[in-house]
């Protein structure tokens, strides 16, 4: 009886269109794809503060997830402390035409017949779909494997109310926070503004009217004030009034939404846009040491995750270092922007089901809890942590960023994440963000006009969520 309900609740969630199309490859949330679908087994001796619950547990703990960004936290900050006997399986697939949520929602449905070493333990989401999973039974209140409201009391509460579901049960939990700030070439803010200095640079984009204006001197003197039509979306549809789809399920553009396009259209037409898309290799190229992009919006994660290594002359891969030298690592500053904003952030959830809950809550203590942790993902990794406490006492302190020229931007970070409120968040965002961007994108194109772009958008998107209602 319980697989039949665990079906039928998590296929009503496929049928209300709460799956959408693209993920973090397309301006959805986290870091872009790691690449090809893969599947790695981790191990790691070592002694744990808890082991497996249950005697017929399995020996595997499967993490599903789309890239490996929280399996480099994991090595780094976990590994050592898995309990002998044990492997942790990291099934990685791509978020490109929604393959990731296609793969974990498979595995949730065949997860009370799976084998043992074969059950989903735990697996990753994003807040753009975040809601399908915590208001399905594919999911645990966390507390039931033993976190606690103390464990989570330093934690921003935006990110604990997102993952709770509509009983308010505590559905899953997240090691950071994504506040976003506006990073800008320095070398280009002296040769244009006359300073690098992030405080007298806010000053030339401290809210939209100045950002045209320095926008026109940046084209004039040969740059890009930003990279592609995508480039702001996030600073714009993290401040709408109100959900993409309200009460009765209409679909409802937001002025903020309207705002965007016609941003969007006046800087393409101007020249003050390269015309990329995001996560596109001439996007990517804009950060490097040939680059003519003064800057981009970028929350923590796409600062280390992305720029750090789009800004290599020397590739990693090809044995370069991140460290000031190589190609315009240490060239960028960062400051607030026009407005505070919030972009992406990923959740770890336990799996109902899983045979090795007290693993899965220990992996969620130390990475998303502890404070000794936490703090070193903030001097290893330059992450923005979801703990008040250690990001408040490390904008206090020495701590200085390589890759923005030894600046310390997390008193920043810290105010802007203040300010982040999920509320208007609904089900469909993310395949609503996507068709927006990609019809919309015919429009700056100049392939079609706004009311064929815009017919267009409702016409995919009654295709994708037929229960939906358009103009």
């Amino acid at each position: 009886m319980r697989k039949r309900m665990f079906s039928l609740v998590l296929c009503a969630a496929m049928m209300a269109g709460m799956v959408t199309g693209c993920g973090s490859g397309a301006a959805t949330g986290t870091a872009g794809d790691a690449g090809a679908a893969e599947s790695t087994g981790a191990a790691a001796e070592g002694t744990a503060a808890t082991q497996a619950a249950g005697g017929d547990a399995g020996k595997v703990v499967n993490i599903y997830c789309w890239n490996d960004e929280f399996k480099a936290r994991y090595d780094d900050y976990y590994a050592s402390k898995l309990p002998d006997g044990y492997t942790v399986n990291f099934i990685t697939t791509p978020s490109e035409n929604n393959a990731y949520q296609n793969a974990l929602d498979e595995a949730l449905l065949n997860q009370e017949s799976a084998a043992a070493d074969d059950k989903v333990d735990m697996f990753l989401v994003e807040a753009d779909y975040i809601l399908k999973y915590v208001n399905s039974d594919a999911t645990m209140d966390i507390k039931e494997i033993g976190i606690t409201d103390d464990d989570m009391s330093k934690q921003y509460d935006y990110t604990k109310v997102i993952a709770q579901d509509t009983n308010g049960a505590q559905k899953g939990i997240s090691w950071q926070g994504c506040p976003g700030l506006y990073i800008y070439r320095r070398s280009v803010a002296k040769e244009v503004l006359g300073t690098d200095d992030p405080a007298k640079v806010q000053e030339y984009i401290k809210d939209w009217s100045a950002f045209d204006e320095t926008a026109a001197k940046m084209k004039d003197a040969g740059y890009f004030m930003v990279s592609g039509y995508d480039d702001t979306y996030r600073t714009f549809s993290n401040n709408v009034s109100a959900p993409w789809v309200d009460a009765d399920l209409n679909v409802v553009i937001d002025p903020k939404m309207e705002q965007w396009v016609e941003q969007t259209e006046d800087y393409t037409a101007k020249g003050y846009n390269e015309k990329t898309k995001l996560w596109a290799p001439e996007w990517a190229a804009g950060q490097g040491p040939t680059g003519k992009v003064f800057g981009y919006f970028m929350p923590a994660w796409g600062v280390d995750f992305v720029m750090a290594g789009n800004s290599l002359e020397k590739a990693e891969a090809d044995g370069g270092k991140q460290e000031v030298g190589n190609g315009c690592y240490g060239d960028w500053g960062a400051t607030t922007g026009p407005e505070s904003y919030n972009w992406g952030g990923t959740w770890i959830c336990a799996a109902s089901g899983t045979d090795n809950g007290e693993i899965v809550a220990d992996i969620m203590k130390t990475i998303c809890c502890d404070d000794e942790t936490m703090k070193k993902i903030v001097e290893e990794k330059n992450d923005f942590v979801n703990n008040k406490t250690v990001m408040e006492d490390m904008a206090k302190s020495d701590y200085s960023s390589a890759f923005l020229g030894g600046q310390n931007p997390l008193q920043m970070y810290c105010d802007a994440a203040a300010k982040i409120d999920m509320s208007k968040i609904s089900p469909y965002d993310q395949g609503l963000n996507e068709e927006f961007q990609n019809c919309m994108r015919d429009y700056f194109d100049g392939n079609v006009d706004y009311d064929t772009a815009l017919q267009n958008f409702y016409t995919v998107i009654k295709e994708k969520y037929p229960e939906l209602k358009t103009n």
